[in-house]
């Protein structure tokens, strides 16, 4: 505090029963103002500014020579935990929807059975009963070469792969938009003759059904 010495007025004294700021512990003189004279701030009210030690006392009031109550601590807000993993929002899909691949359009079902043919979730026609476990032998014409046996299995499998690739190709021949009718029949013939120089493989099907089906003349 200041004094008369530096040419400042004496702080103002308070008896001790008087119930004013500057009986506070939390009061802090500060400076002289020319108006009001001495002027001080509340260490807990510090919004409040500078006022005169004069000023009435509040609800926080301490008397000076008595312990300072701890700041009440709000008591902490338990942060919820964060959940990082990432949103998958789905939307439904119609299986008709057609798709551009680079020229190549079909429909997301055709698309979602190529993926499942090439997975081996697809369902697999049957083969014929006659030639489960059965194996393929391929004998050279060379007695001195060895032979090569496949499992009938395998080889039915291939050719189901490319019935199946047939099939989708066809498919997307009769819906190709920019073909006019005239080549789309001419390349139809193309896959019809396909059709008919792998009946050969028709044997290997349980239902006929599955089997591939060519024009008269090459069945």
């Amino acid at each position: 505090m200041s004094d008369a010495a530096d040419g400042s007025p004496p702080f103002p004294v308070f008896k001790p029963d008087e119930r004013v700021c500057a009986n506070c512990k939390l009061f802090s003189p500060h400076s002289v103002e020319e108006r009001r004279g001495w002027v001080g701030a509340c260490r807990l009210h510090s919004w409040r500014g500078l006022f005169p030690p004069s000023a009435p006392i509040c609800d926080k009031y301490v008397p000076r020579g008595s312990a300072t109550p701890p700041a009440a601590s709000t008591p902490a807000r338990e942060r919820a935990a964060r959940n990082v993993a990432p949103v998958v929002v789905r939307r439904r899909v119609d299986p008709n929807e057609v798709v551009d691949l680079e020229g190549l359009s079909m429909t997301r079902e055709e698309l979602m059975d190529i993926f499942r043919e090439a997975s081996g979730m697809g369902e697999a026609p049957p083969l014929a009963n006659k030639w489960e476990g059965g194996t393929l032998r391929l004998v050279p014409a060379n007695p001195e070469l060895q032979a090569k046996d496949l499992p009938i299995d395998n080889l039915f499998h291939k050719v189901v792969m490319v019935r199946d690739r047939l099939r989708v190709l066809e498919q997307k021949l009769n819906a190709h938009p920019k073909l006019t009718d005239a080549e789309k029949v001419e390349l139809q013939s193309y896959i019809t003759r396909v059709y008919g120089s792998l009946t050969s493989f028709n044997l290997l099907f349980k239902d006929k059904a599955d089997q591939f089906v060519g024009s008269k003349g090459d069945e």
